[in-house]
């Protein structure tokens, strides 16, 4: 059984929708077991009207929520009662194998490091996020905002988890891992990324060099490798723009007769635009590089975000034990690639 513990109140929509989508993917799969914590109350009355097997559904009371305004370090030493922290705790206690939240993205990862640690052979952890690839599969992009600068060796720790995570959860065999830079050739970039080119090709099986930003949506690489401050940056200007053009199209088609037909026959083409950029289709981000999986997903999550996030990240990581598989490369690397640190 796959036991995940479930952050009932985080998020814009919760704990309504977080449970549902939690009942949701709990249907599909018949060896999942989840723990719903929060405010008891709230999650019953969300509950009612569900139909869903009893026996694989606990609610564990948390009185406390911790806010998106909430300071990240504070709120999650001090709001021990909250739903954040007893998701976590029950990780750190193996009560489950993997926990979920919607809430304050800068309070989980801190509780992820403060209450499971790191991986041996991880210095930082990074948050990996898949984007739409209009050639292929989604390319999976790391980090995308939990360490805002990373020296070339946790660059290429970066690396070898995306490496992990492609072939065990997103069943890719042989992944293709890029550097994103501001041009293709090896001496482009900055000091910290010229040197982390040099320990990817020296080290990491699979990795095709650097990859521009015009090119991540068209698959030259599976996996794309950045700092958390690049990558957060690259992240949400694409978020932005993918809704701002969708926005256009509607208020557009909208605005004449002739373009509402001409939408007619061109839906299936809109359809499939939707559902390539559509960020719910996975559901959550995880947080590589501690001692458990930690499944970050969008504060404005519904019910499909958090059906995905179980149904596709967190059942094929516990069910494939990922989290071993990452120890026991972290731990062999360790010491190898220290040569790309800074003094």
């Amino acid at each position: 059984m796959i036991k995940v513990s479930i952050d009932a109140m985080g998020g814009d929509n919760a704990p309504g929708e977080i449970v549902l989508g939690a009942i949701t993917a709990l249907k599909k799969l018949e060896d999942l077991q989840i723990t719903l914590c929060g405010r008891e109350d709230e999650i019953l009355s969300s509950l009612q009207g569900l139909d869903y097997p009893t026996n694989r559904v606990e609610i564990r009371n948390a009185e406390e929520i911790i806010s998106g305004d909430d300071d990240p370090g504070l709120s999650i030493r001090k709001k021990r009662e909250s739903s954040m922290v007893k998701a976590l705790q029950m990780v750190r206690e193996n009560e489950a194998d993997a926990v979920l939240s919607a809430g304050n993205t800068g309070a989980f990862m801190a509780g992820g490091l403060l209450f499971l640690g790191r991986l041996s052979g991880i210095s930082r952890p990074a948050l990996l996020t898949p984007m739409p690839g209009f050639k292929g599969s989604a390319v999976l992009f790391l980090d995308v905002g939990a360490n805002m600068d990373a020296r070339p060796d946790q660059l290429v720790q970066y690396a070898f988890m995306g490496r992990i995570y492609a072939q065990q959860v997103m069943d890719y065999p042989e992944p293709r891992i890029g550097l994103l830079n501001v041009g293709m050739e090896p001496n482009k970039g900055n000091n910290q990324v010229r040197k982390a080119y040099n320990l990817l090709q020296d080290h990491l099986p699979g990795f095709c060099g650097n990859v521009e930003g015009t090119e991540v949506f068209y698959n030259i690489a599976d996996v794309v490798v950045c700092d958390g401050f690049v990558g957060n940056i690259f992240l949400k200007t694409a978020e932005g723009l993918s809704r701002t053009i969708l926005n256009f199209f509607k208020q557009e088609i909208n605005s004449k007769l002739r373009y509402k037909i001409g939408a007619i026959l061109l839906r299936p083409v809109f359809h499939n635009l939707r559902d390539k950029i559509d960020d719910s289709g996975y559901g959550g981000a995880p947080l590589l590089g501690v001692n458990g999986l930690c499944i970050k997903c969008h504060g404005s999550s519904k019910a499909r975000s958090i059906e995905q996030a179980l149904y596709r990240q967190v059942y094929p990581f516990v069910s494939n034990n990922v989290i071993n598989q990452l120890r026991d490369t972290m731990e062999s690397l360790e010491g190898k690639i220290n040569g790309g640190q800074d003094d």
